[in-house]
């Protein structure tokens, strides 16, 4: 099992996803059994380390977050058993660069795991330290909820 999380530059949403999801795997001693990646719908923020506001942040709650941002390319699409998009213009724009119909059936709102009425995970980019704080609050609830229903997925 393989998920993409995929956020707009891929440098504070999906790698604090990613990270989020990382740590959840290896709690639950899972990371040999899912793994997960995460990407840009642009490229310009191409080679650059996860913002530095969502770093301060995350490492306050002891969450390594590293890797360089890239955008999302077909072998993503044909690896990926499920894309995970922060918000609804990134389903839209991941969608549009989906190679095929059937490839880009794999895309999903991240928030259809989030309860309640969040649509979306907000950007952070250009707010306060708050939104930075929001964003890991509702990324730890989702990637919680996703990993409960990848595990009863796997059950024997």
């Amino acid at each position: 099992m393989h998920i993409v999380f995929v956020c707009w530059g891929n440098i504070c949403r999906s790698p604090a996803a990613e990270a989020t999801f990382r740590k959840l795997l290896e709690k639950r001693n899972l990371d040999g059994n899912i793994t997960c990646d995460s990407a840009g719908t642009i490229g310009q923020h191409h080679g650059n380390p996860p913002d530095p506001r969502m770093r301060k942040a995350a490492q306050a709650r002891n969450l390594p977050i590293g890797g360089t941002a890239r955008m999302a390319t077909g072998e993503d699409f044909e690896k990926a058993d499920l894309l995970l998009t922060m918000d609804d213009f990134n389903f839209s724009e991941l969608s549009s660069l989906a190679p095929s119909p059937a490839l880009a059936s794999k895309i999903k709102p991240f928030c259809s795991y989030v309860p309640g009425d969040t649509r979306e995970v907000p950007d952070p980019y250009y707010g306060g330290a708050s939104g930075f704080e929001n964003v890991l609050d509702l990324l730890e609830d989702g990637c919680g909820r996703l990993l409960d229903e990848l595990e009863r997925e796997l059950a024997p």
